[in-house]
């Protein structure tokens, strides 16, 4: 991004990389380089690990443009707030889109915000979608990272049924549409592995009284609960889940819990809590551990803890960078063409995309105080 000449005296200026937050209005078309929205959470309960997802994303333009940008121009992002209300955070999107200021637009948020961005802008501009959301996003243009019911959540709940003995669900999710239509995957799977749901809460976002809830899971005498929540909330679940005992007869089972929200809940809220994801922190593989020392190196010891929610916002700027290379243009038309093609590096490996969807391992893994010991790949 350019500050126009007429910025207010000591204005910031962007550095080769750097992720800049500026008013809107100093914000003007700098047609040099190829500029991306980073939308990602900076507030709400989804904001906890907002931090992680930009120092990831910078991460990644930072060695793109060490390698020579995207068809030759460097790379540079625009910052977004996607905890803001999806109508907001449509609007910022479709402004920056509609006056050439971003050609791109990639990031972590949730599954209403993409719902309400997408029909904006994907038809304009590529869009990198990096949230695990509830698949059947079908929009020409839009390009997914991240995890699905079908290759997450039900191999996880087989597993657990035969090797848990796990028959009765009981689910807790936030009030949108993520967690709702995960819950209805939810309530065939358990069919499928021989158990079922008995019940289930949907909660507004930033719920704090998780009482009532916990009363009804105890009566439902559930011996697994699915968390399908956000953020902060999903910790103040974990903690209140502690404190009422019923870790002692329950285990939980997560489709978003990264290492963030594990070290937020603390060591004495985590007994019996299982995470199924792409990525973990975890995870011993040559790619992995070169990301982590990229990541030290370039942030520090005191950076927040990588996880993968802050993983997937690097994977969706390489992957962007990846298909602009592959189509040798901006066009999102010509861009679809030619993405069934791409494929790039990153933390998990090399990774390709089919039907837009990229093919990813999943992996099973169970908290262990403040980490996450990976049991199996599903």
């Amino acid at each position: 991004m350019s500050v126009p000449a007429g910025r207010p005296a000591g204005a910031p200026h962007a550095q080769p990389g750097q992720t800049l937050h500026l008013p809107a209005p100093w914000l003007t078309v700098d047609r040099s380089v190829v500029s991306v929205a980073l939308v990602y959470p900076m507030r709400g309960p989804a904001g906890m690990f907002g931090p992680t997802c930009e120092l990831c994303a910078q991460l990644a333009v930072e060695e793109i443009n060490r390698a020579g940008g995207v068809l030759g121009r460097e790379l540079r992002l625009v910052p977004v707030d996607g905890g803001a209300p999806p109508a907001e955070v449509a609007a910022e999107v479709e402004a920056l889109v509609s006056t050439g200021a971003v050609q791109g637009v990639t990031g972590w948020h949730i599954s209403s915000v993409r719902q309400a961005v997408a029909p904006r802008v994907a038809h304009r501009v590529p869009y990198v979608y990096t949230a695990l959301y509830e698949g059947g996003e079908r929009t020409e243009g839009v390009f997914l990272t991240s995890e699905t019911p079908d290759a997450q959540l039900w191999p996880a709940m087989r597993l657990l049924a035969g090797e848990q003995g796990v028959r009765r669900w009981y689910v807790v999710g936030n009030d949108y549409v993520w967690p709702r239509r995960t819950a209805r995957a939810a309530q065939r799977y358990a069919l499928r592995s021989g158990a079922r749901v008995c019940g289930q809460r949907f909660l507004p976002l930033g719920t704090d009284d998780f009482g009532p809830v916990l009363r009804a899971v105890e009566q439902s005498e559930a011996d697994g609960v699915l968390m399908l929540l956000v953020g902060a909330d999903a910790v103040r679940f974990n903690r209140a889940f502690a404190r009422s005992g019923l870790d002692q007869r329950c285990l939980r089972l997560s489709t978003l819990m990264d290492e963030n929200m594990l070290l937020a809940s603390g060591a004495g809220a985590t007994r019996r809590l299982y995470s199924t994801a792409g990525f973990f922190a975890g995870l011993v593989t040559r790619e992995n551990l070169d990301f982590h020392g990229a990541f030290a190196r370039r942030f520090g010891v005191e950076a927040p803890p990588l996880g993968s929610l802050g993983e997937s916002c690097y994977e969706g700027v390489m992957l962007l960078a990846a298909l602009i290379a592959r189509a040798r243009t901006l066009d999102v038309r010509a861009i679809g063409a030619a993405a069934d093609a791409v494929s790039y590096q990153g933390p998990r490996g090399e990774l390709r995309l089919r039907g837009r969807h990229v093919r990813q391992r999943i992996y099973l893994a169970e908290a262990d105080g403040l980490d996450f010991a990976v049991l199996a790949e599903l």
